[in-house]
């Protein structure tokens, strides 16, 4: 008899840590699933961002991954909704303010530490390489 207690208690103890907490997440998903509409940012389970255009007639979903560029996927393949990040909100209020201020930063000189290393003189060789004469003695020289 105590056996059968003992046996009885640990198909209990499987069932309320293995069997409720699955089947909880199935649950989730499955309303997750459901909830998806047109206007979503979602993740796809191959790791692919996109934006549901529409639902097609077999309840697959239309999603945009890039501009133009648009891909059916099965619905059963999202892994989950976006949701916007309160710090990406924060960022375009910032960018919107910037651009209602005026510029007083176009007027001073640019500080040499705030320009990107060495894209300046990328494009300063490559003009003076184009302008100078293959057959100078200073292009002969840089060979």
């Amino acid at each position: 008899m105590a056996q059968l207690i003992l046996l009885l208690a640990l198909l209990v103890l499987l069932w309320a840590l293995l069997i409720r907490p699955q089947r909880s997440r199935q649950r989730q998903q499955q309303e997750l699933l459901t909830s998806i509409e047109p206007g979503d940012e979602i993740l796809t389970v191959g790791g692919i961002y996109g934006i549901v255009q529409e639902i097609d007639e077999e309840d697959d979903l239309i999603v945009e991954v890039a501009d133009a560029v648009h891909v059916r996927i099965a619905r059963r393949a999202v892994a989950g909704v976006v949701k916007p990040d309160a710090d990406e909100d924060e960022e375009e209020a910032d960018v919107a303010d910037e651009a209602d201020e005026p510029d007083d930063a176009a007027d001073e000189p640019a500080d040499a530490a705030d320009e990107p290393v060495g894209v300046d003189r990328v494009n300063d060789s490559e003009d003076f390489v184009r302008d100078d004469d293959p057959e100078s003695p200073a292009a002969l020289e840089r060979r």
